[in-house]
């Protein structure tokens, strides 16, 4: 089944046509590319992954891939563009395929390296889909594409969601009112 033109129109849609890309190809993957729509009028820059959705996530302990098995592509959004993503956005996209790992809301991806040149962020915690992209339906048995915003997390964040959950940094988050799309941000404070 063809995704990826499906995928690309869908976002072009909601963003607009892309104003940039990169295409990165891992050992035994297909390409991940990833798309760079804006800045817009407010300055914002949504970076997105192109090539994820191609094969439902799958396991690397099932036996089989299940055509109805979830599919998705990432996004990041940031105020201003910061180019240097687009590798590593790429390296997070392609997760499901090179560690048989699914990626869900709620989840933290750690690079291990700054997310962009210079960034105080290493890691992302995975987003609910549907506010930014709505789902781009596909022809049965596929399941639809979802959309998942990667809101980007200090060593120190990503330590704290791992011990308090996603949930409770979400909170520290909107009681600070941290704006999750400056690439400058300040680490929320997180004593207890």
């Amino acid at each position: 089944m063809e995704v990826r033109g499906p995928v690309e129109r869908h976002a072009a849609a909601v963003f607009g046509p892309d104003t940039g890309r990169a295409a990165v190809t891992f050992l035994g993957t297909e390409q991940i590319e990833v798309l760079r729509f804006g800045p817009d009028r407010d300055g914002f820059v949504r970076y997105l992954s192109l090539g994820m959705s191609t094969e439902p996530m799958t396991a690397a302990a099932s036996a089989v891939r299940d055509p109805a098995g979830p599919r998705a592509e990432l996004v990041l959004s940031l105020r201003g563009r910061r180019d240097s993503v687009l590798r590593r956005l790429a390296v997070l996209a392609a997760i499901p395929v090179v560690d048989g790992r699914p990626i869900s809301p709620g989840a933290a991806l750690d690079l291990g390296e700054p997310l962009w040149d210079g960034a105080p962020f290493t890691a992302v915690l995975v987003g609910e889909p549907g506010g930014l992209i709505p789902d781009l339906e596909l022809p049965a048995p596929a399941a639809p594409v979802r959309f998942l915003p990667l809101l980007p997390m200090t060593a120190n964040e990503a330590a704290f969601k791992r011990v308090h959950g996603p949930e409770t940094l979400h909170q520290r988050w909107l009681a600070a009112g941290t704006d999750l799309r400056d690439p400058t941000r300040r680490e929320v404070d997180l004593r207890m």
